[in-house]
């Protein structure tokens, strides 16, 4: 049994190295001198101790080592610069010169109790060191109810033929932070995570897209899922043929819906709350015609009414609303706050396309949204109907909009209520950021699961270390040295932190379609197979 899981395909599986010092953390390995040991190369040692177990090792640096006195090295690097080549070669070049790497212990794994356990013990001195394999990692099982695939394990730059997953009822509860920074695969890595959870139809997501990237509308996306017409929901103020148009009406809007999102002065928030206690669903309407309010002045009125034409496209002329935006309305949209939430609560992902709105208006759009999830979801637990509810997530682009210190010490927004308790209701966030130092440590520390993707900005990586499941202290070189879809998974939900690498999305829409023609569903009433 050991021979068989020592090899892949019937091939011995080489060597790497061998163990030749170093401590707990920072095992040191002296690599074959015709083997390449690259950073983030994921490592095993096999104990032969007849526990049938091996520890997995993570390479965290790379360093020269050599038997020859540094002065001898750079004399005859200078001799072999200065033409001086002839006789300089030492005896031996293999064994006297190498390359040591640093590794850590991340997993150890017990092949017949089929358990995985964080690491306290070191390989033997000289122990043979050899590269993990796909059968090494296949311990890394598939979620039983939601599986959500993230990508395939990496080790270094060599993609492994294990998938990676997470469970789609507890990791988005529990929130996601996505730091990376530009042209590093974030918007890549949500479209596959998207993909994945159209497959599963049992966890809402509401997308606010500011690119309208993500559906796809003239190009490849989600709408191209085969049960896209089931989990999937679309709304845009310039709707594609068959689908829904955003319009919200005035009405809708409450005044906590601002908070965090536009600021007010003590006097703006004393006359908004006046506005409201007077004319309850029509005080936007009234604030903006003008209709004075008992112990507001005319300048507080004239200075609200600007902020809310900015932030909506609201104004008044001849005593008539205009909505300069043509996704807030008088008359029409009363419905369909009630309708995008009925989908989130029913498991289906809802992209809104906010490409066309300003920044507030995106995220006061979301903040309807949100709020009428997150305390109808807190309803439920009270009236024990909870679990009669799909899980809810809500997708931020540059969350430090909405998560930023000020607005989480003061609990001023929707966000960072659902930030600090919607796990309590199953009401979780999908932050995205290139800026994570800007968010708080009591936000990033809710935020239970880290798909940490390239960056090169200390601060960043300092934030995000700081702030994951595991230990990632030396992970820094690493974090900085990912390539595009090219990823680390910091989660409570896993027992060490797992290097992935996120396939093109447009390889993913490849596959699936492949697979429908191979395996087609027998119940597919699609507009195809119909017409076949």
């Amino acid at each position: 049994m050991e021979l068989e899981r020592m090899s892949e395909g019937n091939r011995p599986v080489e060597v790497a190295g061998q163990v030749v010092g170093g401590s707990v953390a920072n095992i040191l390995v002296r690599q074959k001198s015709d083997q390449n040991i690259e950073l983030g190369d994921l490592l095993v040692a096999d104990f032969d101790d007849g526990s049938r177990s091996y520890l997995i090792l993570k390479v965290n640096d790379l360093q020269y080592g050599s038997q020859i006195p540094g002065s001898v090295r750079e004399l005859a690097a200078g001799l072999k610069l200065e033409g001086y080549s002839s006789g300089v070669d030492f005896m031996d070049p293999k064994l006297r010169n190498y390359v040591c790497a640093t590794v850590k212990p991340i997993a150890k794994i017990f092949l017949d109790k089929g358990e995985v356990k964080i690491p306290k013990v070191m390989p033997p001195f000289f122990t043979s060191i050899r590269f993990a394999t796909e059968k090494d990692m296949k311990f890394l099982s598939v979620p039983p109810k939601n599986p959500v695939y993230l990508g395939q394990v990496r080790s270094g730059s060599k993609i492994l033929d294990v998938p990676v997953y997470l469970d789609g009822d507890t990791a988005f509860t529990h929130h996601i932070l996505i730091p990376a920074t530009t042209g590093r695969g974030k918007s890549n890595l949500l479209k596959v995570i998207l993909w994945s959870l159209l497959d599963v139809g049992k966890v809402g997501i509401l997308v606010l897209d500011p690119h309208d990237e993500y559906y796809g509308r003239d190009g490849i996306g989600l709408k191209d899922h085969p049960k896209a017409g089931r989990n999937l929901i679309y709304y845009s103020s310039d709707a594609v043929t068959g689908k829904n148009t955003l319009v919200v009406n005035l009405e809708t809007l409450e005044p906590g819906h601002f908070d965090g999102i536009i600021s007010f002065t003590d006097a703006q928030e004393e006359a908004i709350a006046g506005y409201y206690r007077t004319y309850k669903t029509h005080w936007l309407e009234q604030l903006i015609l003008g209709t004075p309010v008992e112990g507001t002045t005319p300048r507080t009125m004239q200075v609200l009414q600007r902020k809310f034409r900015k932030a909506l496209g609201v104004s008044a002329k001849d005593g008539q609303i205009l909505c300069d935006m043509e996704i807030f309305s008088t008359d029409a949209g009363r419905a369909t706050i009630g309708e995008i939430t009925k989908s989130l609560e029913a498991g289906k992902i809802v992209v809104i396309d906010t490409s066309r709105l300003s920044d507030d208006a995106e995220l006061i759009i979301g903040s309807i949204i949100s709020n009428e999830i997150f305390y109808g979801h807190r309803r439920a637990k009270a009236s024990g109907t909870l679990g009669q509810i799909s899980p809810v997530s809500i997708v931020i682009e540059e969350a430090p909009r909405v998560l930023s210190a000020e607005a989480v010490e003061q609990s001023s927004n929707i966000y960072s209520t659902i930030a600090r308790e919607g796990r309590k209701f199953k009401v979780g966030l999908v932050a995205i950021t290139q800026l994570t130092s800007v968010i708080p440590q009591i936000v990033l520390t809710n935020m239970n699961t880290k798909i940490i993707l390239g960056n090169e900005m200390v601060a960043e990586r300092r934030a995000v270390m700081e702030s994951s499941a595991q230990d990632l202290s030396d992970e820094d070189r690493t974090i900085a040295s990912l390539d595009k879809g090219e990823a680390i998974v910091s989660s409570i939900f896993t027992k060490f932190a797992v290097p992935i690498y996120t396939p093109l999305f447009e390889t993913k829409v490849a596959e699936t379609k492949k697979k429908k023609l191979e395996n087609p569903d027998p119940f597919d009433m699609s507009r195809e197979k119909i017409a076949i």
